[in-house]
C-alpha cells in the first residue's frame, strides 16, 4: 500500500513545497518512506508502506531513458509471470517492484498492460516528452482515485484530504449532490460532495494532456452464464482457484494475518491461510453479546488452531471516533460498519502490516438476502404489467395489511424496485428534508444505465452487476480501503481477483441464489474445509447495536446537539430532522438508518468545512 498525490498546474515557483505539503496530509498511507518529483509547476510524490524485509526503492521510479515516472499503490500478484514476458521482450529491471513492472508494462503494451495486470492498483505515470499523465484503477475499484479540474488546475491523489493543501483547490460544498447522497448514503457516481472533485471509476483510465481530459473505460463485468455444467463443476473450480488467490494474496516478506468474523468468506479466508502457515487473526465485538460475532469467531480460531485477537468496542468509544472515521473517509459514509472496521485495523496494525479479508464474496457470489426476492415475485411478475399496476393503485390508499408491500413491489420493475433495498430517505422523505432545493430525480434513475446495459440477464444478475458498480465500489471498497489505510494496514481481498470473477460470471443462478439461500455454491465449497455450522452460518456483516444506543439520553442529546447547530440548519429542515430522532428514541418508528445517515453527514462537514 502506499499514496500518490500529482499536479499539473501553471508554473510555480514553489510546486516543491506544495507537493510535500500535499504528500504529507496521506502519510499514514505510506509511513515507511515518500519522495517527489516537480518541474515546471508540475509534481509527482508517493508514501510507501513497506511490506516486506526488503528495503525500499528510492522515488522516483523512472524508466531507463529518464523520460517516465510512477507512482504507484497496490499489489500486482502475477508479477513473476509478466515480469518473465516482458525480459522475453528484451526488458531488464533495476528492481523487483511493482511500480516498475507497471512502469515498464506500460512503454511496451501502452494502455494494453491494464488487462494484464491481476491486482489491485491505482496509479499514475508522468511523461516528461508529452507533459501528460496517465492514471488508472483497478476493475474492482480496491484502491482509491481521486482527482480535482478547475480551469488550467488538475490535481489528482489516493484520499482527497491532500487537495486541501493546493493553494489552487478551491474547497466548495456540492450541494447539489445532497439528494443522491440522502437516498444512497453515498453518490452513486463519478462525483463527490465536493464540487469539481471526481472519483475514477474501477476499470478506466484517464489522460491528462495539453490541459484536456479524457476518461476511457477499459474493463466491464461481462457475465457468460454456462447452464450446462453440474454444481460440483462450479464448486471445482471455487476451490482450485481460491486456494490460488489465497496463497498469491498471501505472498509478502513479513507476516501477513487475516481478519476473522462469524461468516463464511472470512472463515473461508482463515480455513486456506493456515493450510499454509500458522498466522494470527483478528476480530472485534461489542459488550452486547446477542449480536457480538466474537463467541463464533474464537471457537472457530480455536477449531483452526490460529492464534486469535480481539478487543470490543463501547458505545461510548463508537460516537467519539465518529468524526475521526468520517476525516479518513473523505466522502460522507454512514455504513455504522465502517466504525468497528476503523478499530479492527486499529487492532491489526499493532501487531501487522497486511491482512487479508473476505470482502466481494457476496456482490460475485450472490451472498445478500435481497437477492432472493426476484424468487419471491416470479409468480406473481407473470401477471401482466397492466393488472399490477391497476392493483398497486388500488391498495395505495388501503390501511397497512398482509400482502400489501407485496403487491405494491411487485408491480415495479426490477430497476425501480431495486433501489429501494438500499435506500435511506424515500422521494418524499428527501423534499421533507430539502424543502427549498426543488425539482429532484427520482433516485432509481442513477442506477438505471447499469441495468440497461444488461437487459437480457435475470434480475438476479442484474442486481449484482448493478451492485459491482455501485454498492461494492461506493460503500464496500470505500470504508475497506480508508479504515485500515488509516492505520498503515494493507487489506488484501482475495475474493477479489480475476480468476475468481472468470468463474463467478458464468455460474448459472440458481447455483448462487434460492429462496432458502446465497451463496449456494461458495457455501458448497467452503464444505470442504470446514464445518456446516460455519459454511452455512447466516450473514451479519459487523453488527453494530446503534438502534438501542441511539435511545439512550447520552447519545441522543448529543446528536439533537448537532442537528441543533446553525451550518446543520443551513443544510436541512432540522425540525424533520429532530422529529425522525424523537420518533426513533420513543419507539414510535424504527429510524435507525436515517438518523446515522445524517449525523454522519453533518459529521463530515464539520470535519471539513467548519473545523478544518
Amino acid at each position: 500500500m502506499s499514496a500518490f498525490v500529482g499536479f499539473c498546474t501553471k508554473e510555480t515557483d514553489n510546486a516543491e513545497e506544495i507537493i510535500k505539503a500535499m504528500l504529507a496530509t496521506v502519510s499514514h498511507r505510506g509511513p515507511d518512506a515518500s519522495g517527489t518529483f516537480s518541474k515546471e509547476g508540475k509534481a509527482l510524490a508517493t508514501n510507501l508502506l513497506n511490506t516486506s524485509n526488503e528495503s525500499l526503492p528510492a522515488f522516483p521510479v523512472f524508466n531507463a531513458k529518464k523520460t517516465k515516472l510512477i507512482a504507484f499503490d497496490g499489489m500486482i500478484y502475477n508479477r513473476d509471470d509478466l515480469r518473465s514476458e516482458l525480459e522475453n521482450k528484451g526488458r531488464s529491471f533495476d528492481s523487483a517492484t511493482d511500480a516498475e513492472l507497471v512502469l515498464q508494462g506500460f512503454e511496451e503494451y501502452g494502455e494494453d498492460i491494464l488487462p494484464k495486470l491481476r491486482g489491485m492498483f491505482a496509479f499514475v505515470i508522468w511523461d516528461l516528452d508529452k507533459n501528460s499523465f496517465f492514471g488508472a484503477r483497478d476493475i474492482f475499484g480496491i484502491k482509491p482515485f481521486y482527482y480535482y479540474e478547475k480551469g488550467s488546475d488538475f490535481l489528482f491523489a489516493s484520499e482527497i484530504k491532500a487537495f486541501l493543501e493546493h493553494p489552487n483547490f478551491s474547497k466548495e460544498f456540492n450541494a447539489e449532490r445532497l439528494p443522491e447522497y440522502l437516498a444512497f448514503e453515498y453518490i452513486p457516481d463519478e462525483g463527490t460532495l465536493f464540487k469539481n472533485v471526481n472519483k475514477l471509476l474501477s476499470g478506466h483510465c484517464l489522460i491528462y494532456e495539453n490541459g484536456k481530459l479524457s476518461i476511457k473505460q477499459y474493463f466491464d463485468y461481462n457475465f457468460n452464464i454456462d447452464s450446462g455444467k453440474e454444481i460440483d463443476h462450479w464448486v471445482d473450480l471455487i476451490e482450485k482457484n481460491f486456494s490460488e488467490s489465497v496463497k498469491l494474496h498471501r505472498r509478502a516478506g513479513v507476516e501477513v494475518g487475516c481478519f476473522l468474523s462469524s461468516g463464511v468468506d472470512s472463515s473461508y479466508v482463515a480455513a486456506e491461510m493456515v493450510k499454509e502457515k500458522k498466522m494470527r487473526a483478528f476480530s472485534v465485538g461489542f459488550a452486547e453479546e446477542k449480536i457480538s460475532e466474537l463467541p463464533y469467531a474464537k471457537e472457530y480460531a480455536k477449531s483452526l488452531g490460529i492464534e486469535f485477537i480481539s478487543r470490543t468496542v463501547s458505545a461510548r468509544e463508537f460516537f467519539d471516533i465518529a468524526p475521526t472515521v468520517q476525516y479518513q473517509m473523505d466522502e460522507p459514509l454512514p455504513n455504522p460498519s465502517a466504525l468497528p472496521l476503523y478499530f479492527l485495523s486499529q487492532l491489526a496494525s499493532k501487531e501487522l502490516k497486511t491482512v487479508l479479508s473476505g470482502e466481494g464474496s457476496d456482490e460475485l457470489f450472490g451472498g445478500y438476502s435481497y437477492y432472493k426476492e426476484p424468487l419471491e415475485f416470479e409468480n406473481y411478475q407473470k401477471l401482466p404489467q397492466a393488472l399490477r399496476n391497476l392493483l398497486a393503485k388500488a391498495v395505495k390508499p388501503l390501511p397497512a395489511f398482509k400482502g400489501k408491500k407485496f403487491i405494491m413491489r411487485g408491480s415495479l420493475p426490477i430497476e425501480k424496485r431495486f433501489i429501494r433495498n438500499h435506500y435511506v430517505f424515500s422521494d418524499e422523505e428527501r423534499k421533507g428534508l430539502l424543502p427549498n432545493f426543488g425539482p429532484m430525480k427520482e433516485a432509481w434513475v442513477f442506477n438505471k444505465p447499469y441495468f440497461d446495459k444488461v437487459k437480457g440477464l435475470d434480475d438476479i444478475t442484474k442486481m449484482q452487476y448493478v451492485d459491482l458498480h455501485s454498492w461494492a465500489l461506493f460503500d464496500i471498497m470505500q470504508k475497506a480501503d480508508k479504515m485500515s489505510a488509516a492505520h498503515g494496514l494493507e487489506l488484501r481481498m482475495p475474493f477479489l481477483d480475476i480468476k475468481m470473477l472468470e468463474v463467478a460470471l458464468q455460474i448459472p443462478v440458481e447455483y448462487r441464489v434460492s429462496r432458502e439461500k446465497t451463496k449456494i455454491v461458495l457455501r458448497k465449497a467452503a464444505l470442504r474445509q470446514m464445518s456446516a455450522k460455519n459454511a452455512d452460518k447466516k450473514k451479519l456483516g459487523f453488527p453494530v447495536p446503534l438502534n438501542d444506543w441511539l435511545r439512550e439520553d447520552v447519545f441522543y442529546e448529543e446528536i439533537k446537539a448537532l442537528f441543533n447547530k446553525d451550518f446543520a440548519k443551513e443544510l436541512f429542515n432540522i425540525d424533520y430532522a429532530i422529529k425522525l430522532l424523537d420518533d426513533h428514541k420513543s419507539g414510535k418508528s424504527y429510524n435507525m438508518k436515517k438518523i446515522w445517515s445524517l449525523y454522519c453527514l453533518l459529521v463530515w462537514y464539520e470535519e471539513y468545512f467548519v473545523k478544518r
